[in-house]
């Protein structure tokens, strides 16, 4: 009879994942072997024929590079700053709780926020960037029509947004650690440096694992501040694959298309999944 309660509480669970999650995965697998369907022309199984032109498309090449080199530029750095930011706020400072919320406070602003907000600093002639420019006499720049600065100008405003998100599981995993490990560590003369890489970082490792997969797939899940900032452009320089997809889905109408690239976005964020438990979970200490 327990049984029969057990799963009877995890029915409605099992429900949202199986509706939400496994059913539209399994339904856009399947839909990838089919050609796109009009009014006129009912969906026709076609095989691996978008796939195939899935590799033909130069587009969603440049797409697939962009998102790797923003992908390179954002996790490292959002990572690396929110372990530093966690590290400052743990400490004994005045005013904390100011400083933690300051930090924090990007990552409850809303999307289309803070793409705005980013939008007025980049701003040619207006905009704050240009504004502060000036002052040494610099000329206007065109920070988001420029494919050279584009990318950057992106993984910056990225950066901003996630990097007190990641910072809040870091105080946390810090605050957890006993603080014995410290008290000793002093009494034998080890350095804050020498304490931090032996002793503080290795303990860290689960939620450095934790929080770099959830970056992993942050950095392929852009689309908001696209939409709001550059819609992919210029000539598709700032252009992501997932906004790849909601282009070809929404703009193009092509749904086979889109759930091929929605297979590969997929099959990408299991790879690196894998292999990020694979590499790190060796160097991962569980108290």
């Amino acid at each position: 009879m327990k049984h029969v309660y057990g799963w009877l509480l995890l029915t409605p669970a099992a429900i949202l994942l199986v509706g939400f999650t496994h059913y539209p995965a399994v339904a856009t697998l399947a839909d990838s072997f089919f050609s796109h369907a009009t009014a006129l022309r009912p969906a026709r199984f076609v095989g691996l024929d978008n796939y195939a032109s899935l590799a033909g498309d130069p587009v969603f090449w440049q797409v697939l590079r962009n998102n790797f080199w923003f992908a390179l530029g954002t996790i490292p750095t959002s990572i690396a700053l929110a372990l530093l930011m966690a590290l400052w706020v743990n400490s004994r400072l005045p005013a904390r709780a100011l400083v933690r919320l300051s930090y924090f406070t990007p990552t409850v602003l809303p999307m289309i926020a803070v793409a705005n907000l980013w939008l007025y600093f980049y701003t040619p002639q207006i905009g704050l960037l240009d504004k502060v420019a000036a002052l040494f006499g610099a000329p206007s720049h065109n920070w988001l029509g420029n494919p050279d600065t584009v990318m950057g100008c992106v993984i910056a405003m990225t950066i901003w947004k996630e990097a007190g998100f990641f910072m809040i599981f870091y105080l946390a995993a810090l605050q957890s650690l006993p603080p014995e490990l410290e008290e000793a560590a002093r009494i034998e003369g080890a350095s804050r440096s020498y304490f931090f890489w032996r002793v503080t970082f290795p303990l860290l490792m689960p939620t450095t694992l934790f929080v770099l997969v959830n970056a992993t797939i942050n950095s392929f899940k852009l689309v908001d501040h696209l939409f709001i900032l550059t819609k992919g452009g210029p000539d598709n320089a700032s252009n992501l694959l997932l906004y790849y997809v909601y282009q070809v889905a929404f703009s193009y109408l092509d749904w086979a298309y889109a759930a091929t690239l929605t297979v590969v976005l997929l099959f990408i964020l299991a790879t690196f999944a894998v292999l990020q438990f694979r590499m790190i979970e060796r160097r991962v200490h569980y108290r």
